[in-house]
């Protein structure tokens, strides 16, 4: 797929969260988004989306900055750059001032790079959420080192 063929498409939450279901390496869909925005063929086939909602970490949830939360794709060249660039555009548009997300320890980040954006940070893994007090399972990507990235 050239991904000069492709454009931005308006994508319900429930589509972008089945898409996600089905393309996503190692992340579940996320609970809750302010918007999504696919990328699509010229035929009109859905071939990746961004999901965007308020940031996970609560000390950069200020009420200015969103986080995209999960991009998927069926392994079209370029469409995670383009739904990054549109993102950050949309975000700008609806009055944020700041975009964040992250990667995985063993993803290049080239769709970020691509997009212009910033790695900002390296985050230590997590030793896992599960406590004593509060039980909770291992989602898979816990001791994982994380990446930090912003929106230029």
């Amino acid at each position: 797929m050239n991904a000069s063929r492709l454009h931005l498409v308006p994508v319900r939450s429930r589509e972008a969260k089945d898409f996600v279901r089905t393309w996503h390496r190692h992340h579940p869909a996320p609970a809750g988004q302010i918007f999504a925005v696919g990328a699509a063929d010229e035929e009109g086939t859905l071939r990746a989306v961004a999901i965007v909602g308020r940031p996970v970490a609560r000390h950069l949830d200020d009420g200015m900055t969103l986080e995209v939360t999960r991009t998927a794709s069926d392994g079209t060249r370029n469409a995670n750059s383009l739904l990054y660039g549109a993102s950050w555009r949309a975000a700008k548009a609806l009055g944020y001032r700041r975009l964040i997300t992250y990667t995985q320890e063993g993803e290049s980040g080239a769709s970020l790079r691509g997009a212009g954006w910033q790695l900002l940070a390296e985050r230590s893994p997590r030793p896992g959420w599960h406590t004593a007090s509060r039980p909770r399972a291992d989602h898979g990507n816990d001791h994982t080192l994380r990446f930090l990235w912003q929106a230029p």
